[in-house]
């Protein structure tokens, strides 16, 4: 007889949940006994292999494309889980990029707002058109993915990435008392160096990671199990009294 868990059974939308640290966060959802919607946005394999996988575990799921940049994409996203899934309870707001490196010299206004739509503006569009849905249940969850960029700055020529993850430190803060009321929790992660994703693999070199892990004090890079792991624990609800809060995933290269 499978063990239920605290997630049994719950019905969880992960954004860019089929590569990288979101495929990681969704198969731990899987294994946990929740009912994913497994969102992507080019990466239409692995969101049907994460499918199949969900089928073989006995839980539900869906995978749904979307550019979450476009309100109407966004309005869709959440349509299409609550009418596959019958609702949503936790939601995980994974989908960002880096896109490129460029100083502030070389940045233009629309670098600049794509950055911001693809990692702030997305956020909000699908977390607007999911609260109404989250605020039905008793005991709802949001969960946004920032980065160590946003606590620290990040290495040169991350400056827009750097900001739009900043604002999700507070834009996590803000929600957590506009919707507290409502029953709904929102946090968020701040993950340091995770390699074996796309993003470090594109946008980190050998050289540089080797330069930051020298700092990190348990000497070595994180993974993306070790953002998943912590993405559950707050999406839960065995931490009922914790919201607006940042958990930080470096290893302890930011202890404050």
């Amino acid at each position: 007889m499978k063990e239920k868990t605290k997630l049994s059974g719950k019905n969880v939308l992960i954004t860019a949940g089929a590569q990288g640290i979101g495929e990681a966060i969704t198969k731990h959802f899987i294994d946990s006994g929740a009912n994913v919607a497994i969102h992507y946005f080019s990466s239409a394999d692995t969101a049907n292999q994460l499918a199949s996988y969900a089928a073989a575990k006995k839980v539900n799921s869906v995978a749904i494309s979307g550019d979450l940049t476009k309100e109407a994409d966004a309005k869709k996203l959440i349509e299409e889980t609550v009418r596959a899934l019958g609702g949503i309870d936790i939601l995980i707001n994974n989908a960002g990029s880096l896109v490129e490196r460029k100083m502030l010299a070389e940045i233009q206004t629309d670098f600049w707002d794509k950055v911001m739509d693809i990692n702030l503006t997305s956020m909000m569009l699908v977390t607007r058109a999911a609260v109404p849905y989250l605020v039905r249940n008793s005991n709802s969850s949001i969960v946004n993915l920032a980065s160590l960029a946003g606590r620290k700055g990040g290495h040169p020529g991350s400056l827009a990435y750097a900001t739009s993850k900043g604002a999700i430190l507070t834009f996590t803060r803000a929600l957590s008392t506009e919707i507290g009321t409502q029953g709904v929790r929102v946090n968020a992660v701040a993950p340091g160096l995770i390699l074996g994703t796309s993003f470090h693999d594109t946008h980190t070199t050998k050289e540089s990671a080797a330069a930051t892990i020298e700092g990190i004090p348990i000497e070595r890079a994180g993974n993306a199990d070790d953002v998943a792991r912590a993405v559950l624990f707050l999406a839960s609800e065995y931490d009922g009294f914790i919201t607006g809060a940042t958990l930080d995933i470096n290893g302890g290269v930011y202890n404050m």
